[in-house]
């Protein structure tokens, strides 16, 4: 039996816990590196309700969106205002249809997808500043955000497991 007396935990060298829980069996990063991790985290992505707030708000965002799905999917909804550029495109398109000088946000299905990832990684290769978009399509209609099909506008009632119906979840 291999028990941990008071003794042994105040000896110089004592043996050390495993955590009986799983969330604790590789410990939390020391702070730095979280920060650096979180920090570099928020470089790279933009969540749904900022990315609406910021083309909801008067003037220019500074940045432009991107849908990287198919022709098909474009026309079923997508962000009012984005560009469609399928992700297959970007090599030969994006140079045309973009300016370098201006953050790129993309996004694809949902968080199920990595088409957004593709497309971001597609670009940064050609020389744009690019973050993706956290949850996609799925999450900016399941938000309750507006968006376009080829029927016209369109919106669906916030999913009150994804955003709360005030509108303000506190983070």
């Amino acid at each position: 039996m291999n028990t941990i007396t008071a003794a042994s935990a105040t000896a110089p060298n004592p043996v050390p816990r495993v955590p009986s829980n799983p969330v604790l069996r590789v410990p939390p990063a020391a702070p730095a590196a979280a920060a650096a991790y979180f920090g570099a985290s928020l470089a790279f992505h933009a969540d749904v309700s900022d990315v609406a707030a910021a083309l909801a708000a008067d003037g220019d965002p500074g940045f432009v969106v991107l849908d990287s799905r198919s022709t098909g999917s474009w026309d079923q909804g997508h962000v009012p205002g984005a560009v469609h550029l399928p992700t297959a495109l970007i090599p030969a398109q994006a140079e045309a249809l973009l300016d370098k000088s201006v953050p790129v946000v993309t996004y694809c299905w949902g968080p199920g997808c990595n088409g957004a990832t593709r497309a971001a990684l597609a670009l940064a290769e050609l020389g744009f500043q690019v973050k993706e978009m956290l949850g996609g399509f799925e999450y900016w209609a399941r938000e309750g955000f507006p968006y376009e099909t080829w029927e016209g506008e369109d919106r669906r009632a916030v999913d009150p497991l994804t955003a709360p119906a005030d509108g303000d979840c506190g983070c």
